[in-house]
């Protein structure tokens, strides 16, 4: 019985490559998205979704919880992306750096330091909750979230690279007691055709 970590699904922004204001919802191929992997994860008979309250993140968990027998969905602001400020809203490719990689806070936002703790925490009451669980917990979240589990929090198999970027559903699947090993690490077999993001990768299996 495990922890699943899931980045939600597809939203036009993210597409487009813009950093997202909180409210962004999913675009119609991140509801397909969600719909395939709520269908993915169902056969594991899930105990519990946590989830992001962030609307891209709560409809990607409200699919996974129905297809799981109309779970309730648990949420907590601690599973929320980074807190970019006033960068949201604004291509990627506008800022000549990397905003994703600054360690400082953008105006009005959250410094890299924050981020990392907040993410500790919410993987402490991910393990706390699953702890409680007598099956597999699915935790929804964001890609830098996920992303910032491995290596530190989640143990990344010798020759298993830690992906750039956690694709839209990618599912990793990790142990729930110490040392939290990944069995499975962004995977998305589960997107075909339609749902399948452009330039999508399988080898997280």
């Amino acid at each position: 019985m495990t922890l699943l970590f899931v980045r939600h699904g597809e939203t036009a922004l993210n597409a487009a490559r813009v950093m997202q204001p909180a409210d962004t919802p999913l675009s119609p191929r991140g509801l397909a998205q969600a719909q395939a992997v709520a269908q993915r994860l169902a056969p594991l008979r899930p105990a519990a979704v946590l989830s992001s309250d962030l609307p891209r993140a709560l409809q990607t968990a409200q699919a996974i919880a129905a297809a799981a027998g109309g779970l309730a969905v648990q949420t907590t602001a601690l599973l929320h992306e980074r807190h970019f400020g006033d960068f949201r809203g604004r291509p990627h490719d506008s800022f000549g750096f990397d905003p994703i990689a600054m360690a400082e806070a953008p105006p009005g936002g959250e410094s890299m330091a924050d981020f990392l703790h907040r993410v500790a925490q919410a993987f402490a009451q991910a393990v706390a909750l699953r702890a409680a669980l007598d099956g597999p917990l699915v935790v929804v979240s964001h890609g830098l979230v996920i992303r910032a589990l491995l290596g530190p929090h989640v143990g990344v198999p010798a020759g298993v690279p830690v992906p750039a970027r956690i694709g839209n559903t990618s599912v990793t699947e990790v142990e729930p007691a110490p040392p939290h090993r990944a069995l499975r690490v962004d995977c998305m077999r589960h997107l075909l055709g339609a749902t399948a993001e452009d330039g999508q990768s399988l080898s997280g299996g």
